[in-house]
């Protein structure tokens, strides 16, 4: 079956997906994201025969749930690591609190401005303008995992920075500790 019948089965078959994938992961918008990303797989998909169309269908949909599912439940943990590894506001005086939010924030634009056009862009528009990944998706001309990954990389630079300033500054502490230390003698 060429794409295009297996394009109209999908259309046919939309309300249904969509119905499944809703219970599946709990919301419309997610939902709705993973029929866009079945749009653009079968729109790559070569003229290729496929014996069950529809069957095939439903294993993409619960395929790409199951993926969704993943992803969000590693990005929340990912999440926890991060809120609970970050020292408490009532842990540091005010000065020393801005000081660190000052040098963090200096950090996570020089990630930011050592990433990829493409990364970056997906970046602020996620975080900073609040746009939906589908919006995103549609604006850099990929698939809402596409989208994802690039968000995830975007991440992972950020948090490799923001580690390495606190290593950095972690010795650097250590290292005055140290001469102040010498010098007391």
């Amino acid at each position: 079956m060429a794409d295009g019948g297996l394009k109209a089965i999908f259309l046919a078959q939309r309300p249904t997906l969509l119905r499944l994938l809703v219970a599946r992961l709990g919301n419309r918008e997610d939902a709705e994201d993973v029929l866009q990303d079945m749009w653009l797989r079968i729109d790559r998909l070569t003229d290729q025969p496929v014996a069950q169309p529809a069957a095939f269908l439903y294993r993409i949909a619960a395929n790409l749930a199951t993926d969704r599912r993943i992803a969000t439940g590693r990005r929340g943990a990912r999440d926890a690591v991060w809120v609970d590894s970050q020292p408490h506001a009532d842990e540091l005086p005010d000065a020393e609190r801005r000081l660190m939010a000052q040098h963090q924030w200096q950090q996570v634009e020089g990630a930011i401005a050592d990433m990829p056009e493409r990364m970056a862009i997906a970046l602020r528009m996620f975080r900073l303008e609040e746009q939906s990944q589908r919006a995103i998706a549609e604006h850099l001309g990929i698939s809402i995992s596409g989208v994802e990954k690039l968000l995830q990389r975007a991440y992972r630079k950020i948090h490799d920075r923001l580690n390495r300033f606190a290593e950095d500054s972690e010795a650097a502490r250590r290292q005055h500790g140290e001469r102040g230390t010498d010098r007391a003698r």
